[in-house]
């Protein structure tokens, strides 16, 4: 009988370590899945601050684009609509990225979005607007700044 009981000892301590190999596999495969997950948040994460970086480089240029059509508004010609076509199209690049312009004229002044530049009333609200700010999916790149 010594041996039928070693045999039967022998099979339950199989079934345990059968168990232990299973539950630790089982674990194994949900430490991979959140592995999977939080390099994927992390590598989106990297792609909002490159495009972010990236966008801080060209809204320089955009901002250049809007003054120079602002100041040539008098003279009509072929060349000012290629650059007002220009300056659509490259708004539209923005918009589909992410990028949205911060309102300003007729807007109620928000420290978080905007920066005084001179105060010319007691109101509150936006005069002028001196340089544009913008956002990066809800997120500031650099205030508008304005005059009240």
């Amino acid at each position: 009988m010594n041996k039928q009981n070693d045999k039967e000892l022998s099979y339950e301590e199989l079934l345990k370590k059968s168990d232990e190999y299973l539950n630790g596999w089982k674990r194994a495969l949900a430490d991979y899945h959140n592995l999977e997950r939080e390099t994927a948040k992390k590598k989106s994460e990297w792609l909002k601050m490159a495009n972010e970086q990236l966008l801080v480089v060209f809204l320089p240029v955009y901002d250049h684009l809007k003054l120079a059509l602002k100041h040539s508004q008098a003279e009509k010609g072929d060349w000012l609509a290629g650059i007002e076509h220009v300056t659509a199209q490259f708004k539209k690049v923005l918009e589909e990225n992410g990028v949205t312009e911060i309102k300003t004229v007729g807007e109620e002044f928000d420290p978080e979005i905007h920066e005084v530049i001179k105060k010319e009333s007691d109101k509150n609200i936006i005069t002028r607007e001196i340089k544009a700010g913008y956002k990066l999916n809800g997120k500031v790149l650099y205030p508008a700044k304005v005059i009240l």
